[in-house]
């Protein structure tokens, strides 16, 4: 049996992301393009969920909606009607407000009425024998933590045994960001409409949103007329970044990388990043390292070049390389500090990871040929805050890296971002829990690193070598599950991950 958390997205889902303000105001623009009412897009996304909760639980016969006080609740409503037309047993929880119902919310909630069903107080005992739960109550107009009746409601849900279907995003995400400021629903699957919402990839999304759905509603054709500056990246676009290798190419084709670190103790993390990207495609790999290295590097991975991290032997690996790494077991002493020193006023393209990233959040500059990649501990030292605030809002967290370093930022973490200096953002869909162990940061700058001597731009190698990296853990996780990977695991599976006509071959 493999674990239910590594793959969550068809691949039906499209890859634009729409920011929630935008999506607001586009959704009645599309409408209008189209001739449709927004009534009508309502009905049209209640009838899209109550198909999806059918299809997969078709033996659940008594469904609780809950409705919240806004067009959310207002497709709560359609679905609620449908499943009474379809002779289910259907109670309905709503909301009260002072404030009237939007227009197309009041619309479904008559249909309803009118249809003979019976809206029930929020606060009743829930019936026996409820066998799924539809969540209504909040949308993507949220940016706070739920109210106390809303957040009651939240985790009796949570708290029930029947599976729970969220309408557009689960109640208490924020649909911006993928924070969660207060309880929020723990969903089995998310039927979201019209387009993409980041909170539904990054930040908190994985453990709340479940199997993710889409449906645009009609206003396919609209969306494929609008340009965003925010894509979801996965597996299934590895081809345009890693065609076929020419015949005749040969090593000095694909890249000299020059990985710098690993001071006392670690070793095994500048033979990490070097694994990797051999295994990522680099032609050839010089390590610099300290002497006491060299023996055991060059026994594990022959293939590397190991030399002893020297001036000279940093000058002349400078001159040599075409693409710089340097971080991964740095050390942040003078032995560290020398060398960053050196390598940072290089002009070839670069990937600052670990120490690097903590010695430049001490002495900052900026930098436009340079790949930055922390994790949010790093990121926060980098921005001067708490992990917190840097987790409460990864998309601005990337973008302000960007802003004060340059060149491109990777934020680690469930829903990895890329921004580079263009504007251009990035989500990362792959990758799962198994990737939270020591190492796999060196891999994944190994990673990127070899896909920057492969030509690829910063931003490309970047999206490139995040989805390498995530799609190779996912495979390991699929046969094994995610408890107890490591990060050497995916060298394997990285080779067939970075070969992606080989993998189409096999999988037609």
């Amino acid at each position: 049996m493999t674990d239910h958390t590594v793959k969550k997205i068809p691949a039906s889902i499209p890859h634009s992301i729409w920011p929630a303000d935008d999506l607001r105001r586009a959704e009645k623009e599309a409408a209008d393009s189209l001739g449709i009412t927004l009534y009508e897009l309502m009905l049209r996304a209640g009838e899209a969920a109550f198909r999806v909760a059918r299809e997969a639980y078709p033996h659940a016969t008594h469904w609780l909606i809950l409705c919240g006080h806004g067009n959310n609740g207002g497709d709560g409503y359609v679905v609620a009607r449908l499943a009474a037309a379809a002779g289910l047993n259907v109670t309905l929880l709503a909301l009260e407000s002072d404030k009237p119902l939007p227009d197309e919310a009041s619309e479904a909630r008559d249909a309803w009425l009118n249809a003979g069903g019976v809206i029930h107080a929020a606060d009743i005992v829930w019936p026996e024998g409820i066998d799924l739960i539809i969540d209504g109550l909040l949308g993507t107009g949220l940016s706070q933590a739920p109210r106390e009746n809303v957040a009651t409601l939240i985790e009796h849900a949570n708290s029930h045994p029947a599976p729970v279907i969220a309408l557009d995003i689960p109640s208490g995400l924020l649909a911006q960001t993928g924070a969660t400021p207060g309880a929020v629903i723990h969903a089995t699957a998310t039927v979201t409409f019209i387009a993409l919402k980041p909170g539904l990839l990054t930040g908190k999304a994985r453990d709340v949103v479940g199997t993710l759905h889409h449906h645009a509603l009609g206003l396919d054709s609209w969306l494929a007329g609008q340009e965003t500056s925010l894509s979801r990246f996965d597996a299934s676009q590895l081809a345009q970044w890693l065609p076929p290798r020419r015949p005749t190419s040969h090593k000095g084709d694909h890249g000299k990388l020059v990985v710098i670190g690993g001071d006392h103790g670690t070793a095994g993390a500048i033979r990490m990043t070097g694994e990797a990207a051999l295994r990522a495609g680099a032609g050839l790999v010089r390590v610099l390292t300290r002497i006491e290295n060299i023996p055991p590097l060059i026994t594990a991975r022959p293939e590397l070049m190991v030399s002893e991290l020297t001036p000279h032997s940093l000058e002349e690996s400078l001159a040599w390389a075409d693409v710089v790494a340097i971080g991964p077991g740095l050390g942040q002493q003078d032995w560290g500090k020398k060398a960053l020193q050196k390598v940072e006023n290089c002009r070839k393209p670069m990937l600052w990871d670990a120490d690097a990233l903590n010695l430049l959040a001490i002495n900052p500059d900026k930098r436009h040929n340079r790949i930055l990649t922390p994790h949010p501990g790093e990121a926060a030292r980098l921005l001067n805050c708490s992990v917190a605030e840097i987790e409460s809002d990864r998309l601005l967290s990337a973008q302000r890296l960007v802003k004060r370093y340059g060149g491109v930022a990777v934020l680690k973490g469930a829903g990895t971002i890329v921004a580079c200096e263009s504007g251009a953002l990035g989500i990362i869909d792959a990758g799962n829990a198994g990737m939270a162990s020591g190492g796999m940061g060196d891999v994944l700058s190994g990673i990127i690193s070899a896909l920057l001597g492969q030509k690829l731009t910063p931003y490309d190698a970047a999206i490139a070598g995040c989805v390498a990296h995530g799609a190779a853990a996912d495979r390991v996780a699929v046969q094994y599950g995610t408890r107890g990977m490591l990060a050497t695991d995916i060298f394997d599976t990285l080779r067939r991950v970075v070969n992606p006509d080989v993998i189409d071959v096999e999988n037609d």
